[in-house]
């Protein structure tokens, strides 16, 4: 019997991310007789998705994490990995700029499929940011590094991925931009349609049935911006005294958004519910999906929103292409506090129907688009073979 072909994914580690949702999502769905899924990670802990990867089959391998001091080191560790594993023609890289450095070590290694994948499009000048109050040092660097050295990936890649065309350009290159596939962040919209009973169940549960409930999925890093989020929400709060914000994530801000909620007298509005693995039920339980973030690829959190017939409030640096279901808002960052306030309170009054159809339509459902990256990994590595 033939044996699969088996596609290293690299990513940093599988925990509730963007793009580790979304390459479980495709993992779930190809054919395992045909294509497997194993991956390398740079972290020693287990994340939230190991359990689930070992059960369908993949394997882990682990990495240190990627940094200047231990590049020697690194490089000796991965060429050593990729000469004890030969099975290994496809390599696939989440890590956006930083996979210049793994698909470098493949290509000397002589692995002929390196895919680089961009899954974000960093704002420019992000060094700028090191000297406002309340930024993430640790992030900003490290969004500043990916900046400075993205333009080695094409170099090193041989196909290029991205979630969106604004991520695409951002590591690529607009010369490379004919070059460049977009894979879509699909997800299971069947999982995500709106059901009411669901949707009472939930606020039932969390005891917020007469309440109007704003939400936001994602880490609490630089990025999502939750500080603009908090004052947006006490703003709102003023106009509508009914509203509660559901806070679902973790990060190294959480602490900080928590003190700037208490600072505000908005700490009993508010919901940290950490992270969870009820996606799909909680945002059956939100009104309005709020998502003012400071830079983005093509984020899939928006694709379930709306895959749940919510209304979405978010940032105009967020990619137009996101927008599927006519369900969504773009303001400017710039743009005045009350503005962003008034719109959340306008787009909190709307009838929620289920738009399972037009999240299949746009492209989004994971059913094809799983087959397609199927067929691409099948259809290179036979080119290899042969």
């Amino acid at each position: 019997m033939e044996q699969p072909t088996r596609v290293l994914q690299v990513l940093t580690i599988m925990n509730l991310g963007g793009a580790e949702t979304m390459i479980m999502n495709y993992y779930r769905n190809v054919d395992k007789a045909k294509v497997q899924f194993d991956f390398l990670l740079h972290r020693p802990e287990r994340g939230f998705f190991d359990d689930e990867i070992e059960n369908l089959g993949g394997k882990i391998y682990r990495m240190p994490a990627i940094n200047p001091k231990n590049y020697s080191d690194y490089k000796k560790k991965l060429t050593n990995f990729f000469k004890s594993h030969p099975e290994y023609k496809i390599v696939h890289s989440h890590l956006n700029a930083l996979s210049c450095i793994i698909l470098k070590i493949a290509k000397n290694n002589n692995i002929p499929i390196r895919v680089a994948h961009s899954h974000l499009a960093v704002e420019p000048f992000i060094l700028k940011k090191i000297f406002k109050k309340n930024t993430d040092i640790k992030a900003t660097v490290k969004d500043s590094i990916q900046s400075l050295i993205r333009t080695k990936v094409p170099k090193v890649a041989t196909h290029y991925f991205a979630c969106g065309v604004k991520a695409g350009q951002w590591l690529f290159g607009k010369n490379n931009q004919e070059r460049v596939t977009v894979i879509n962040n699909a997800i299971n919209s069947e999982l995500f349609s709106y059901d009411v009973s669901r949707s009472k169940e939930i606020r039932k549960q969390y005891k917020l049935e007469d309440k109007k409930i704003i939400g936001h999925v994602g880490r609490f890093n630089e990025q999502k911006n939750h500080f603009f989020l908090i004052k947006v929400f006490n703003e709102v709060l003023k106009k509508d005294k009914d509203c509660v914000l559901m806070l679902i994530g973790d990060g190294n801000l959480k602490s900080a958004i928590e003190k700037e909620a208490e600072k505000l007298g908005i700490s009993e509005s508010i919901l940290f519910l950490g992270v969870k693995k009820n996606i799909p039920e909680l945002l059956q339980a939100f009104d309005l999906f709020l998502f003012p973030s400071l830079y983005e690829g093509l984020p899939v959190t928006l694709v379930e929103a709306q895959a749940s017939g919510l209304n979405i409030v978010t940032s105009d640096t967020v990619t137009p292409e996101v927008n599927i279901t006519n369900q969504i808002v773009f303001l400017n960052l710039k743009a005045p506090i009350e503005k962003w306030a008034d719109m959340v309170i306008e787009k909190l009054n709307y009838i929620r129907t289920n738009t399972t159809d037009q999240i299949k339509k746009g492209g989004y459902d994971i059913y094809q688009n799983a087959k397609n990256l199927q067929d691409f990994y099948l259809k290179t590595n036979s080119h290899v073979r042969h």
